[in-house]
């Protein structure tokens, strides 16, 4: 006998849970990157930065392949080999004996994170549309960015107590106490009438549909950009706080006031995004943005705030664009997903991969040009969210 759908709150917070099973995998390693500089590339510690893109780098790749999977054999079974993989990638990563084989884990980890990162959102389009979507996501991040804002946090604590190496464990029991709720109580979406044979002619057929589709190219492009700041400023953010503000010990503190200030984002969006709609809340975030990033570079360039100010000041900016995503992706997604129901697997395994692997080209290049101040973050992020903007304006049905 079939299960009853779980309530709309589970639903939401188990989604939540599963985003954060990557989440936690990205955000824990940020103390660590010292640690593992000096441990496996103590010549060249800006290295240590790709532990961050390499994980991002695998799960955009793997979106490619869990999305039409999840659309031919269901979401279930797909997210579950998933979730075999991320783990696996983590016990390989505890035993990492150079920064390269570290690497190379960190992407198979990465490859499993794609599950919930694509299987994840196809599963929210199964049962939601357009604005309801978008609310829906709102919540699923607001939920989820819980995590991030303690993750360094605790990322810390199992350093101090341990090692880097055994935060690898943590994720892997995190990984298996999720998909074990997520195996229990959801339902399978996706009917076997409504799946698609897995055939490259009909995987070609839903891609050419996809890469015809001028909203879904153009959200697609916006992820990406929007992204790629993101994990610029993650890869960077360490590092300013220890050389430029001298505050690397209080560094995971100041992360979870960035992370918890931040959910205003996707809380604003959920309040807003029915009344005023998916592409004016789009267009105001990256217009806020650029207008700050501008005042902000030019202060720290020209030299005109130091001290307190300065470490006040760069807070807010940051604040600022982790609260962007919130208002901004979850609208994205579901403007490229709107009328892409019959193929939301493919649909999202595509967006995602394309948005995630283009958002980490984007970001290692930000982040191996950190030079001990936040210009080159600074500058980046401009370029990247200027870009978004004028884009965003191209947003019509």
């Amino acid at each position: 006998m079939t299960k009853p759908l779980m309530s709309q709150r589970e639903f939401v917070a188990l989604n939540a849970m599963m985003f954060a099973v990557l989440a936690i995998a990205i955000d824990s390693m940020l103390p660590a990157l010292p640690e593992i500089a000096a441990s496996l590339s103590p010549d060249a510690p800006n290295l240590a930065q790709l532990v961050i893109t390499s994980f991002i780098f695998g799960m955009g790749v793997g979106t490619l392949i869990s999305g039409p999977l999840s659309d031919s054999f269901g979401r279930k079974p797909v997210m579950l080999v998933c979730a075999g993989l991320y783990i696996a990638g983590a016990a390989a990563c505890f035993m990492a004996p150079t920064l390269e084989t570290l690497l190379a884990a960190r992407v198979l980890m990465g490859l499993g994170a794609a599950g919930p990162r694509a299987v994840g959102s196809a599963l929210i389009r199964d049962l939601y549309r357009g604005s309801e979507m978008a609310r829906i996501m709102s919540f699923v991040m607001m939920v989820f960015t819980l995590v991030p804002a303690v993750a360094p946090l605790m990322g810390q604590g199992v350093i101090l107590v341990a090692g880097w190496r055994e935060l690898f464990l943590i994720f892997m029991v995190f990984s298996l106490v999720v998909h074990t709720w997520f195996l229990l109580r959801q339902v399978e979406t996706l009917p076997p009438e409504a799946r698609r044979p897995l055939s490259l002619g009909k995987l070609a057929q839903a891609g050419r549909e996809l890469v015809t589709h001028r909203i879904a190219l153009i959200s697609t492009a916006c992820q990406a950009l929007t992204a790629g700041a993101l994990f610029a400023n993650l890869s960077s953010m360490e590092g300013i706080f220890r050389e430029y503000f001298d505050r690397g010990a209080t560094f995971p503190a100041w992360f979870t006031v960035i992370a918890l200030c931040a959910m205003t984002g996707s809380a604003i969006n959920a309040r807003f995004v029915v009344r005023l709609g998916m592409r004016k809340m789009v267009r105001r975030a990256y217009g806020f943005q650029v207008a700050l990033t501008v005042v902000t570079l030019g202060l720290f360039y020209f030299g005109l705030v130091s001290g307190i100010a300065a470490f006040a000041l760069f807070m807010l900016w940051t604040i600022s664009g982790f609260a962007t995503m919130g208002l901004t992706m979850g609208n994205l997604n579901a403007m490229a997903m709107e009328s892409l129901g019959h193929i939301a697997g493919f649909a999202s395994s595509l967006i995602a991969a394309i948005s995630t692997v283009a958002s980490t080209l984007l970001a290692i290049p930000v982040g191996q040009a950190f030079d001990g101040t936040p210009l080159p973050l600074m500058v980046g992020t401009l370029v990247f969210s200027v870009t978004a903007f004028v884009l965003s304006g191209l947003l019509r049905k």
